[in-house]
């Protein structure tokens, strides 16, 4: 049976995908039928939420997660329990060979064996493609907030896309520790990228700005366009404690005077740095 359904899973995508090795697949396949054994010879094949059965659902869980890892599809993660079936039915036509009732009994109680640990590698595979997703999505949130040094005390954390609660907390973080990292006194949120402004965004803005208000440090909101001040009005979001600019050049020359940075300060700091 062992080397039968290894045979059909050499002709499967899952075990190739991604070089995996012929040693690895061999283990796999003699680790879950050791495990299925034990399992089944408590006599239990209907319960298996029952302790006999952890060792393999656990195997099985581990065995998805890493393929979901290592970009298999559902079905192809599946498909390791499913092709079980072909050698298991064929081994069980000849042990009942003489016993039609029997076998149509076994046969249905090895069916629904396989389909439920088979799913059970599905639902597995889908939680950890889950974690890998939350885990690129919070990665791709780190990224797509940089907090840039502009000058001495003065910081920009230019905004690209979407400005969701989630990614609200990631901002005030990035933006607080760069304030304090760099002893910033400005800071410029630039929204340029940002596509639409509703009252949710509005808050959040709001809240990146007290926060950073009670870290010592002006805020400056810059990337106002037409319709976004449109937009601002029409909500009646209040933004007269905010000094708001149409660019985020605009915005750092008003953060330049409010540091009192001349002309002439400012050339020779520029040439200094």
């Amino acid at each position: 049976m062992l080397a039968e359904w290894l045979t059909l899973l050499g002709a499967s995508p899952s075990d190739t995908k991604g070089g995996k090795a012929e040693q690895q697949k061999v283990d796999n396949a003699r680790t879950f039928l050791n495990e299925l054994r034990r399992a089944l010879a408590t006599g239990n094949v209907t319960d298996f939420s029952a302790p006999e059965w952890n060792g393999v659902i656990s195997f099985l869980n581990a065995l998805s997660r890493r393929r979901a890892e290592d970009g298999f599809t559902p079905t192809e993660t599946a498909t390791f329990v499913f092709s079980f079936k072909q050698p298991l039915f064929r081994r069980m036509r000849t042990e009942f060979a003489n016993d039609p009732q029997g076998l149509a009994d076994e046969t249905w109680r090895a069916s629904v064996l396989i389909d439920t640990l088979g799913l059970q590698t599905v639902e597995a595979f889908l939680k950890g493609r889950e974690d890998v997703i939350r885990r690129q999505q919070e990665a791709l949130l780190e990224i797509s907030t940089p907090v840039v040094r502009l000058w001495e005390g003065i910081l920009a954390l230019p905004l690209i896309g979407t400005l969701d609660s989630a990614r609200t907390q990631i901002v005030m973080q990035n933006l607080l520790e760069s304030i304090v990292s760099n002893s910033a006194a400005i800071a410029i949120i630039d929204i340029t990228g940002v596509p639409t402004v509703d009252t949710l965004v509005a808050q959040h803005l709001l809240k990146t700005v007290a926060a950073a208000r009670l870290m010592g440090a002006d805020c400056i909101i810059s990337g106002i366009r037409p319709q976004i001040a449109q937009t601002i009005i029409h909500l009646g979001v209040d933004l007269a404690d905010v000094i708001t600019k149409a660019n985020l050049a605009d915005a750092f020359q008003v953060a330049l005077k409010k540091l009192g940075y001349g002309l002439a300060g400012l050339a020779k700091r520029g040439s200094q740095a």
